[in-house]
């Protein structure tokens, strides 16, 4: 064998930005920044996504309503996950080309009776949500998200922290000085969940009354609430600092949130872009997935099988046929590798910063445990779509077989009778309070969706 011939025998993963236009995606990871920006939680998410969908022509889907090839169409899901297809000309029994991200993150959600003081300092008390190194979230400017429901049924949305003007909630951390005993426990245990306590104050109102109080007044003059009020509120704290450009090239993005709404945004301008379709194309920005997908607007629940249900009823199509015949990414992201911590890493088989996105055939832990494990025949047809559309992409796994591992909705998908795949962007610093991605590889993402959408 020649060995010039030889050599393309191996496999050279090459670097997304070569075949890319800076300034193109400068402008597309630009308008990336400020949807991150203002999609902190996924109720924001939502409101942000559906003020997109219908500048893009998107309608409120009605059931029972005729399908046009070409039409737009969307459902929310009680303000925290929705649902948007754009109809293809084939009939629906050719299946569906889904597209499924989360919108939800990692938090400090407060308590449903937070307010307290302590020794002349004010606080809310927090229950963290989804997988935290809970010792990130201490000495950090936080803003208030969600909604409050007054006692008279009167709803109050709170967004305390964003604007510059804004105070921001804080919780405070130990001095070096006499952390002896701190810093000699495992990381797990230097912050415990009991002690992720927001600083709300420190002003008494009167010479009678303190903190707590004083906080109270003056959340009753802005939002009309009185402290029962924290029993039928939802409310989140989440980092207050905006997406920001990193290194000295600016071709990475530093954000709160990518996890994963940095999979959301492509799929939604990649069905934005849409004309008439093959194939109904469809994404899904489901709620819920840091905690296992559960609840009414996580994918385990039966809403999002009943959007697609409800679209075969109108087309008059068998709704098992459509899902055998349907392809979907999971889009989530991956694990990139970090070469500061390369212990915890297999090089062979992780993703990497630059190189694309990563498709996983499997993710889960320890076994597979909890993945879907997408077939030969699914990971075949997807690196034929993204090598024809000339993406660049890699395969990759999360770190070490026994060092842990990590699950996406592929599973819940799966159970629709989907063929998935998890496809996704890859990510450093994942859970932080700020997270790592590659403008070339955000991009990617946005081809890849293109791709599966024009199938």
């Amino acid at each position: 064998m020649e060995k010039e011939f030889a050599k393309n025998l191996l496999y050279k993963p090459t670097y997304a930005h070569l075949n890319q236009d800076r300034p193109t995606v400068d402008a597309f990871c630009n308008a990336y920044r400020a949807y991150m920006d203002a999609s902190k939680t996924e109720r924001d998410a939502v409101r942000t996504s559906v003020e997109m969908a219908e500048k893009a022509g998107f309608t409120p889907y009605v059931p029972g309503q005729p399908l046009v090839p070409g039409q737009r169409i969307y459902r929310i899901n009680r303000e925290k996950s929705l649902m948007l297809a754009v109809v293809g000309s084939e009939s629906l029994a050719q299946g569906f080309r889904v597209i499924a991200s989360h919108i939800d993150s990692p938090r400090l959600d407060l308590k449903p009776m937070p307010l307290y003081e302590s020794s002349g300092i004010g606080y809310f008390k927090t229950h963290y949500y989804g997988g935290i190194k809970k010792y990130h979230w201490a000495a950090l400017p936080l803003a208030l998200h969600g909604v409050v429901y007054l006692k008279d049924g009167t709803r109050v949305d709170v967004c305390i922290g964003e604007d510059e003007n804004d105070p921001v909630l804080y919780i405070s951390d130990l001095m070096p000085h006499i952390a002896k005993d701190q810093v000699a426990k495992t990381a797990s245990n230097v912050i415990s969940g009991e002690s992720l306590n927001l600083i709300t104050g420190s002003l008494p109102f009167d010479e009678e009354e303190g903190v707590k109080l004083n906080v109270l007044s003056i959340l009753h003059e802005k939002y009309g609430m009185e402290e029962r009020d924290f029993m039928t509120a939802e409310l989140s704290a989440v980092p207050a600092q905006k997406s920001r450009e990193v290194g000295l090239d600016r071709s990475m993005i530093a954000a709160y949130g990518m996890d994963d709404k940095i999979c959301a945004y492509p799929s939604l301008r990649a069905l934005e872009d849409l004309d008439v379709p093959k194939h109904t194309c469809v994404v899904f920005l489901a709620d819920k997935e840091e905690i296992g997908s559960e609840g009414v607007t996580g994918l385990r629940s039966e809403a999002y099988a009943a959007f697609l249900r409800d679209l075969c009823a109108d087309a008059g199509v068998c709704d098992r046929e459509a899902f055998r015949n349907s392809l979907c990414l999971s889009a989530d992201v991956g694990g990139a590798y970090d070469p500061c911590y390369a212990e915890a890493y297999e090089a062979n088989n992780s993703c990497y910063i630059g190189k694309g996105v990563v498709v996983s055939k499997y993710t889960g832990s320890r076994g597979k445990g909890g993945c879907s494990d997408a077939s030969a025949e699914v990971m075949s047809r997807v690196a034929l779509l993204l090598d024809g559309a000339g993406i660049a992409w890699q395969t990759g796994e999360y770190g070490k077989v026994d060092q842990g591992g990590a699950g996406t909705v592929a599973v819940e998908i799966a159970k629709f009778g989907i063929d998935v795949v998890d496809v996704g962007v890859p990510l450093l610093s994942m859970h932080a309070p700020s997270e790592l991605a590659a403008k070339s590889d955000i991009y990617s993402m946005y081809g890849c969706c293109k791709a599966i959408f024009n199938d």
